[in-house]
């Protein structure tokens, strides 16, 4: 990836907990050519990534197992002194789909979650997500083309700039967030439409 974000992870140790994706895959390089090494389990993580469905119609975990997963892994990591979780998820979770009711439900429930884990472990564990909107590769990755006709930006995301949202959580410099999503949607939650 040229011209991508670059920070220093200085060996951090990387989780995925989750179902990979190209936006899952792609994070994960970025976080090993950052300097992180990526673990089997979660429980000695120094960055946890909770990887959900981003496109309506897949089926999703229990939002309940996805929260206790994380929590479990926060609770690790404030014995150690402190870590970060990043959630994966839909930007549905913040501006429900008239068209995806479960879809947007599932993901605000994870949301919901993400915050309340953020509250209990702050200051020493971080917890945020990532919400995406349309980012298309070669097919589209998440979202849906719908969303496409309110987005202000006018085209779905690359890959690329998924990636650089996730680490700007992951970045040891940014240490004043938590319990936030971070809208990677090209403005589609800023300007929802009436045909969804």
């Amino acid at each position: 990836m040229s011209g991508a974000m670059e920070i220093d992870l200085n060996g951090a140790a990387v989780a995925l907990d989750g179902e990979t994706n190209p936006i899952v895959d792609a994070v994960l390089a970025a976080l090993r050519a950052n300097g992180g090494t990526v673990l089997e389990a979660g429980d000695a993580a120094d960055i946890l990534l909770m990887s959900n469905p981003l496109r309506p119609g897949t089926t999703m975990q229990d939002p309940r197992c996805q929260h206790a997963d994380a929590r479990r892994a926060a609770v690790a990591m404030a014995e150690r002194g402190g870590g970060r979780i990043v959630f994966l998820i839909s930007a549905t979770a913040g501006m429900p789909m008239r068209r995806h009711p479960r879809f947007s439900m599932e993901n605000a429930a994870i949301l919901a979650g993400m915050r309340a884990l953020a509250m209990e472990f702050g200051p020493k564990v971080l917890v945020n997500a990532v919400g995406f909107g349309a980012v298309e590769d070669e097919t589209m990755v998440s979202g849906d083309k719908a969303m496409l006709s309110h987005t202000p930006v006018g085209r779905a995301g690359c890959i690329e700039e998924a990636v650089a949202a996730v680490l700007f959580f992951c970045d040891p410099l940014n240490t004043y967030t938590t319990g936030q999503m971070l809208g990677v949607d090209g403005g589609w939650t800023a300007g929802y439409g009436r045909n969804f």
